[in-house]
C-alpha cells in the first residue's frame, strides 16, 4: 500500500507538481535509490522512474543494466526502452522480411517494429556501453535483452571501443547473442564491422550466417559482393538463398544484374523481390519491361511493390502508384524503406496523402516524413497532431521530434 501511494504522488510530483523544486528533490530521492543496497529498492526505484515516463532517468538507470540481479537488469533495460518507444511491447514470435522463428524476447520484438518506432532522443554513451557489456552476462535472456536493445536505441556513430565490442558480439558463444549483433549491426549500419559479418557468414549456425548476410547488405559491404553470389549459388533456394539475394539487392552492384535477371520470374516470391529491388538500385534500364509488367501482374503484393520501387529508381513516373500499393498491411514496412530511400523527392507525393482515408497509411506516411522532411514541412505535420487517430496524432508529434533533432 505503502508503495503505491509513493508511486502516485512521485508520478503527481513529476508531471504537475506547482513547484519545480519539489519534482527535482523528488527525481533525486529516486534516482539516489537507485544506488540503494536493498534489491528490492532499487527495482522499485526502476519502476517508479519507468511509470513517470522522465526521460531525465535514461542515463542515472544505466549503471543498473550491469545490476548483480538478474530481475533487475531485465526490468532496467525494459525501462531504458520505454524511454524510446510509444508504448510497452509485448514478447511475440519475429517476422520480418524472413521469417524469425527463433524465440523472441521483449526487446527483440521492439527491434521488429523497426527504426521508425523509436522516438528520437538523445542516447547517454554510457547507456551503450551498458548494453554492451551486459551482452557477456551469464543469464541467456539479459544476454539477448542487452543485444537487442542495442539495436533499438543506439545510433551511428557508435564510438571506436563500442564498434569494437559490438564486432567482438559476432564471436560470442551464444549463437543467438551472434545472430543478434549481425542484426543490430545492419540496424545501426556499423561499416567497420564488414570483414567480421563476411567471416560469420561461415558460422556453424544458420541463423547466424542468414543474418550475417542480411547485415553485409545493410551496410552495403561491397567487398561481399562475390561471396554473397556464392552463398545464393550453393543454397539455390529457401531462407539462405533470401538472404544472399536481399543483401546482393541492398548492395545493387551492376555485375550482379544478370543473377536479378535470371531470378525476376522465380517462383519464390522472396526471391522475386529482392531481383527486382535489385535490378532497380543497379540501375539496370533493359529490365524496365519486365518490371512494368511485374509491378502490375504479380501475384505478390511484395513484389508488385519492389517493381514499383525499381521503377522509380530506373526514372519512372511510378511515385503514386507505390503509396497506392501500401494499402496493404503486409506490405507496410517495406513500402516505408522504399520511401526513405528515395529521399525528399517523394513528399510532393506524401503530402496531399497525409489526408488518406486510411489511418494506417497516413500514420506510414507521417513516420516516413519524419525521417526525409525538413522544417518546411512541420505545419503539415503538426496538422496531423490532431488526427482524428491517435496512432497518426503520436506518429505526427514523432516525425515533428525527428525533424526538430536534426
Amino acid at each position: 500500500m505503502m508503495l503505491k501511494r509513493f508511486v502516485f504522488v512521485f508520478g503527481a510530483a513529476l508531471l504537475a507538481a506547482s513547484s519545480a523544486s519539489a519534482q527535482q528533490m523528488r527525481f533525486d530521492d529516486v534516482i539516489r535509490n537507485l544506488r540503494n543496497p536493498d534489491p528490492k529498492v532499487r527495482v522499485n526505484a526502476v519502476r517508479m522512474l519507468r511509470d513517470a515516463k522522465y526521460p531525465e532517468a535514461i542515463a542515472p538507470l544505466a549503471p543498473l543494466v550491469l545490476d548483480p540481479f538478474d530481475d533487475i537488469q531485465l526490468e532496467t533495460i525494459g525501462a531504458e526502452l520505454s524511454f524510446f518507444l510509444e508504448q510497452d511491447v509485448k514478447s511475440k514470435r519475429m517476422v520480418a522480411f524472413v521469417i524469425e522463428k527463433r524465440k523472441s524476447t521483449v526487446a527483440a520484438a521492439a527491434f521488429d517494429l523497426g527504426p521508425l518506432a523509436v522516438w528520437p532522443r538523445p542516447v547517454p554513451a554510457e547507456l551503450v556501453t551498458a548494453l554492451l557489456q551486459a551482452v557477456d552476462d551469464e543469464n541467456q535472456k539479459v544476454r539477448l535483452e542487452a543485444i537487442y536493445a542495442l539495436g533499438v536505441i543506439a545510433k551511428a556513430p557508435l564510438a571506436a571501443d563500442q564498434v569494437q565490442r559490438l564486432t567482438k558480439a559476432l564471436d560470442h558463444y551464444d549463437p543467438a547473442v551472434r545472430s543478434g549483433a549481425a542484426r543490430a549491426i545492419g540496424r545501426i549500419k556499423v561499416g567497420e564491422a564488414g570483414d567480421a559479418l563476411l567471416k560469420a557468414v561461415n558460422d556453424s549456425q544458420a541463423e547466424v550466417r542468414y543474418a550475417a548476410m542480411r547485415a553485409l547488405g545493410a551496410i552495403r559491404e561491397a567487398r561481399a559482393v562475390s561471396a554473397l553470389t556464392e552463398q545464393f549459388a550453393f543454397y539455390k533456394k529457401g531462407e539462405g538463398a533470401w538472404s544472399a539475394l536481399d543483401a546482393l539487392a541492398q548492395i545493387g552492384a551492376p555485375a550482379s544484374a544478370p543473377l536479378f535477371k535470371e531470378r525476376l520470374l522465380d517462383k519464390d516470391q522472396f526471391i522475386r523481390r529482392a531481383a527486382a529491388e535489385g535490378l532497380g538500385r543497379a540501375r539496370d534500364v533493359e529490365s524496365v519491361d519486365t518490371l512494368e509488367k511485374n509491378a502490375t501482374t504479380d501475384d505478390s503484393p511484395m513484389v508488385r511493390l519492389a517493381s514499383a520501387f525499381a521503377m522509380l529508381k530506373l526514372g519512372r513516373n511510378y511515385a503514386a502508384r507505390l503509396v497506392d500499393m501500401m494499402s496493404s498491411a503486409k506490405v507496410m514496412a517495406q513500402g516505408q524503406e522504399y520511401l526513405i530511400e528515395l529521399g525528399a523527392a517523394m513528399i510532393p507525393t506524401l503530402l496531399p496523402r497525409l489526408q488518406d482515408p486510411d489511418a494506417d497509411v497516413r500514420e506510414a506516411l507521417v513516420d516516413v516524413l519524419g525521417v526525409i522532411g525538413d522544417a518546411s514541412n512541420l505545419p503539415a505535420l503538426q496538422a496531423a497532431t490532431q488526427d482524428r487517430d491517435d496512432s497518426v496524432a503520436a506518429a505526427a508529434k514523432r516525425a515533428i521530434a525527428r525533424i526538430q533533432a536534426k
